[in-house]
This record gives structure tokens, sequence and C-alpha cells, in this order.
């Protein structure tokens, strides 16, 4: 099927990077956020984002205004009537996810295909929740949507080939390389990423190394653009944390265990940089090391 309308449940961080994606890729779209207030800041953003993409020369003027032009904004549901594809980017949480699979099932058509953009949750668990198995799938983008080039795409057990084509097809046209994962806990990049961040947080908290030690080390030591204390907070610690637990549950191996300082942090609402504190200070410039 041609996709042309795509839906955009969540207006967060990653809901927000996601349409700006499909906006400058030239389809319409259509964001979603439960809390209106979210929507305004939303555009802003996207705004914003898009203005410095100006300034730098990668869009143009008119490619902005055409883009932000074919936004449409709303609490409602029903907005998503005639949506050829709708990505689902709420938080990570199951029981969440759930509920707004049942809001949405009316609004759907016979052919709509429904997407998670979840990084860690069993696409094949979703799919049932959604009701429509063959038509769901899951697209799990990278933060910064815009920027970053790899989409992971994972079939459900019961996902159709159309479906998987179709999904394939939007993600060249948003300009992202696939990794097609089988469906299982973490996928591929959270699988092997969210680990590595654990371990971390665990040298720090077993007092082996400073959050300046150990970032530094993985960054000179390992050439990572970010270390991955610092990385943690870009992510969002309840983002980790909620990886962690589904690699946890999923896999039933202790190496996959939550660090406790983690747990801490996240209980603290440190949550990184979208809290202002994690394991760095950002009230101050340039962020400082909180141990």
């Amino acid at each position: 099927m041609s996709i042309a309308k795509i839906g955009v449940i969540g207006a967060g961080l990653m809901g927000n990077g996601i349409a700006h994606a499909a906006l400058l890729s030239g389809f319409q779209v259509t964001l979603i956020d439960a809390f209106e207030a979210a929507l305004p800041k939303a555009v802003a953003t996207m705004t914003k984002n898009m203005d410095r993409q100006v300034t730098k020369g990668t869009i143009t003027a008119e490619a902005r205004d055409a883009a932000l032009k074919s936004l449409v904004t709303g609490s409602d549901f029903a907005l998503l009537r005639g949506a050829d594809l709708i990505i689902e980017a709420a938080p990570e949480r199951e029981e969440l996810k759930a509920e707004i699979y049942r809001t949405l099932a009316p609004v759907l058509g016979p052919d709509t295909i429904l997407a998670s953009n979840t990084s860690s949750i069993p696409i094949t668990r979703l799919a049932t929740l959604s009701g429509r198995p063959d038509k769901f799938i899951g697209m799990h983008f990278f933060n910064p949507v815009p920027m970053m080039k790899l989409m992971e795409i994972i079939r459900g057990i019961a996902t159709s080939d159309a479906t998987f084509a179709a999904v394939h097809a939007v993600a060249e046209k948003l300009g992202k390389t696939v990794a097609a994962a089988e469906d299982a806990p973490g996928f591929i990049v959270n699988r092997i990423l969210c680990p590595m961040i654990n371990e971390a947080i665990f040298i720090l908290h077993e007092g082996t190394g400073t959050v300046a030690a150990i970032d530094a080390g993985l960054k000179l030591g390992a050439n990572h653009p970010m270390g991955p204390l610092e990385l943690a907070d870009f992510v969002g610690l309840d983002t980790l944390l909620a990886v962690m637990r589904v690699l946890h549950e999923g896999l039933g191996e202790d190496k996959y265990r939550p660090c406790p300082l983690l747990v801490k942090y996240v209980n603290a609402g440190w949550l990184g940089r979208k809290s202002g504190r994690g394991f760095y200070d950002y009230t101050v410039t340039p962020p400082r090391p909180t141990c």
C-alpha cells in the first residue's frame, strides 16, 4: 500500500522528532497528545529545529514552510481518521499503550497500519493488544530522530509481508537505514547498548570510577562520541530503567538487573536532561557531574 498520511501519537521528544522527519519527507502528519498544552510546545520545538536547519542550509525556507503547513495537531483521536500509518510514541508502559490502542480502534480504517516506537516491549504482545496483529509492527526510531540514520523494524509473529513492505518503504522515504530485528527483548541496539550503560552505572555505584572518569574512559578509550552516563541522561533514565526491566523480565538473567543507583535516581525524579538533573546537573553551563 502507498502511505501518504501519517498519524503520530505522543508529542514528547520522540513523537515530536518523528513528526518533524515525516513532514520534511513530504508526508501529511497529524500529531496527537492527550495533553493539549504539549502541542504548542511541540510545534514551537519543530519550528525552532527547522529554522536551525534553514540556517545551516540543510533545508530551504520553502521546505520548512510547506512542512509546517502539512501538520495538524489535536487531542482527539478522531483526527487520525483516514491515516494510512499511525505511529504510537507513548512512554514505555505497556498498560498505557494498551489503553491507547483500545481508544484508537474505532477510528482505524481496515487497511491502516499501526506501529509502535517501543524500544523494548515485545511487538507480538503489543500486536495482540492492538486487535490487528497482521497490520501491527515495530518502528524503533533513535533520538534525535531527524538526524539519526537508523530505524529498527520489528515484525510480530503475525505481521503481514504487506505491512512490513509498506513500513520499509516509509523508512526509506524518511532517509533511514533499516535494521530488521527479530521480536526479542531489546531488539538489537538496546540489547547491546542498555546493559553497557547499566554496567557503567554499576561502576559508579560501586565507587570504581567517577562520572567524569567513566565518561572520559569510553569517549577517549573506545572512541564513543558520548560517555555512557552522558548518554543515559540524554536518553532519559526512566526510559533506560524501563528497558532494563523488560530485558531482565524477558531474558531472566542477572546481568540485566537494573543497577540500584539507576532505580534510586528515577525514584528521585532525576531523569537526566529532561528533568534538569541526572548524572549531570543541567542547571549550569557546562553541565557538571552530580557525583
